[in-house]
C-alpha cells in the first residue's frame, strides 16, 4: 500500500492532520501534492511557516517544529472512498501518535477529517476540548474539492498562526 510517512516527534509546536493521502501524494511521495490543493501557499501567507515551502520539503516541516500526519493512511482518490472500519482504527492509532508526541496544537485540515476522528460535529476555528493536552484547531480543507474560497481558508490559517504566536517557546 502507497502511503506517507509520519513527521512527528515528541514535544512538537504543531501537528497537522489530514483525512488521507490523495492519490498523487501518495505517488510522488509528498504531503498536499495534489493539483490546485493551497496548504503550502496557505502556511506561508498566514504566517504559520516563515518560508515557502513546497510538498517536496514536506519533511522540512519538522525544522519548525510542526509535525504531518493523517487519519488514514491509505491513499484513495477522495475521502468518500473511505470505510467506517478505517476510520475507526485511524481513530486508535492517530490517538496513540498524538498522546504520544504531546504536541502543544493539534490542527485538523477539514472538518470532515476532525468530525471522522472524534464522532462529532464542529465548527471551523479553535474548539473549546483540548485533546491530549493540546488545544485543538479546525482548518477549512487545504482540498481543491473544497468550495470555500482562498481568502475565507487564509483567514482560518491567520488564526492558527496567531494562536501559535501565543505559545511558550
Amino acid at each position: 500500500m502507497r502511503t506517507l510517512p509520519d513527521y512527528l516527534r515528541t514535544g512538537m509546536k504543531l501537528v497537522i492532520v489530514g483525512c488521507n493521502p490523495g492519490d498523487r501524494s501518495a505517488r510522488v511521495g509528498h504531503y498536499y501534492a495534489g493539483r490546485g490543493n493551497e496548504f503550502w501557499p496557505l502556511l506561508y501567507d498566514s504566517g504559520v511557516l516563515p518560508e515557502l515551502l513546497e510538498n517536496r520539503d514536506d519533511k522540512r516541516m519538522i525544522e519548525f517544529g510542526i509535525g504531518l500526519t493523517d487519519l488514514v493512511k491509505r491513499s484513495t482518490r477522495g475521502e468518500e472512498e473511505l470505510q467506517r472500519e478505517e476510520f475507526a482504527e485511524g481513530r486508535i492509532v492517530l490517538s496513540q501518535k498524538l498522546e504520544q508526541c504531546a504536541p502543544q496544537v493539534i490542527a485538523f485540515n477539514g472538518m470532515g477529517t476532525f468530525e471522522n476522528f472524534s464522532q462529532r460535529a464542529c465548527k471551523l476555528g479553535l474548539q473549546k476540548d483540548r485533546l491530549y493536552g493540546a488545544q485543538v484547531f479546525v482548518l477549512p480543507s487545504t482540498s481543491a474539492k473544497n468550495a470555500i474560497g482562498r481568502s475565507q481558508k487564509l483567514r482560518y490559517f491567520r488564526q492558527l498562526a496567531k494562536l501559535l504566536s501565543k505559545l511558550p517557546t
